[in-house]
């Protein structure tokens, strides 16, 4: 693989073919109609996928092996389609022809913001195409990593963006396939001293890399696996008032009192073993093992009694304890609901710049709402206040 250089870059560096339903000498026939397919800054990508290590056989097999693609339902106000590819390994987007345009652009700063960063939590992309219908019809779209690809099941999924002008979701719509917004989320999470300083150091640095590149809109995408979902029925409906008076007793190990149920502890960090975790490649392959402060600063794997062992990395397979807290008639009482959970989180939707049509959103916005509450701010502004929000979302421990 030769090394990429600045021609490989931007709208001209790109690759067009033909495929015909029946087949050329160089295209396989198909059951679709005739269309045109086009390959944008195609060395790029293909040192990116090498980058991430991803196997190039594999990719082209699960974006475009026999077995299709299953439609996401979006989450966000874009317009775009989602689709995850048979395996969960892939999802694949539609772009609008501006977003498109910013990947573009991006595009030489972001292969050398990934390539300096291994553990970066922004969007890994595999690859952006466009394929052209007889019609005139096109359709652009990028390749991305899942990051919910895990043998986990996500309970709860939350889009955040450290702004609170309209970021909830009504109550009557949410199941446990439903994305939530900042003012759904009610948990603090309390993480290991290091993997916070770990996780804190890089979103530094790439909401820095992010601003450089006047960009906003961004997310945090977070998921969540709860090790005893059984017991989140306390969420979804509050307590009856009689059947909370007096009691505390133990069921299955789990403290109860009275609907406020506190699970045993279901995960544990050990020191990293590179024998007893899983290396086969995937979207999570790319990324240091992470140090814990509590098992002495070494390397860590997470222990799931009764499932398995998990390498820990950054944004993939992380331990904290998500605390809910209760209203209570009680000024000098807190309580709390404590959860074990597995986070998986990244930074997504990073093709937005601060254009003109922002700075207009953010000044008709502003007549209306409290200027600092928009999504639609200037990108230093929304860069810090992302950050802060997530640092009261993973408190500092004493």
């Amino acid at each position: 693989m030769r090394e990429v250089r600045s021609s490989d870059f931007g709208e001209q560096a790109r690759i067009k073919m033909f495929f015909p339903r029946k087949g050329t000498q160089l295209t396989p026939p198909h059951n679709s109609i005739d269309f045109n397919w086009k390959d944008y800054c195609p060395m790029v990508f293909r040192n990116l996928r090498e980058l991430f290590k991803l196997n190039a056989a594999d990719y082209m097999m699960s974006i475009c092996g026999d077995d299709g693609l299953r439609e996401l339902s979006s989450p966000g106000k874009s317009g775009s389609l989602f689709y995850l590819s048979h395996d969960d390994r892939f999802v694949i987007k539609t772009l609008k022809k501006s977003e498109l345009k910013v990947l573009l652009k991006m595009l030489p700063h972001y292969y050398d913001h990934v390539q300096a960063h291994d553990n970066t939590l922004i969007t890994k992309f595999f690859g952006a195409h466009r394929i052209s219908l007889r019609r005139g019809k096109k359709v652009r779209f990028v390749v991305m990593g899942n990051m919910f690809c895990t043998e986990l099941r996500i309970h709860r999924r939350y889009d955040l963006k450290g702004s609170s002008q309209g970021r909830f979701t009504n109550k009557d719509e949410i199941d446990e396939s439903t994305t939530l917004k900042d003012l759904d989320l009610t948990y603090e999470f309390h993480m290991d001293r290091l993997l916070r300083d770990s996780l804190f150091k890089q979103i530094s640095l790439d909401c820095g890399f992010l601003e450089s590149q006047q960009i906003i809109d961004y997310s945090l995408l977070l998921g969540l696996h709860f090790r005893a979902p059984e017991h989140l029925k306390s969420l979804l409906e509050p307590p009856d008032a009689e059947q909370a008076e007096n009691t505390n007793h133990m069921v299955d190990g789990v403290i109860s009192q009275g609907e406020l149920l506190i699970p045993p502890r279901a995960l544990l960090l050990v020191t990293h073993e590179p024998t007893s975790v899983s290396t086969a490649p995937g979207p999570h392959v790319r990324g240091d093992a992470l140090k814990a402060y509590s098992i002495g600063n070494k390397e860590a794997d997470l222990l799931l009694p009764g499932t398995g062992r998990l390498r820990v990395q950054l944004g993939v397979n992380m331990p904290a304890q998500a605390n809910h807290k209760l209203i209570t008639d009680s000024a000098e009482v807190e309580l709390f609901e404590v959860y074990d959970v597995v986070l998986y989180l990244g930074i997504i939707d990073i093709l937005q710049e601060y254009n003109m049509k922002k700075k207009i959103e953010h000044a008709c916005k502003s007549l209306k709402y409290d200027h600092l509450a928009i999504s639609a701010v200037e990108p230093s502004f929304y860069s810090k206040r992302f950050v802060t929000f997530l640092e009261r979302m993973f408190p500092l421990q004493p």
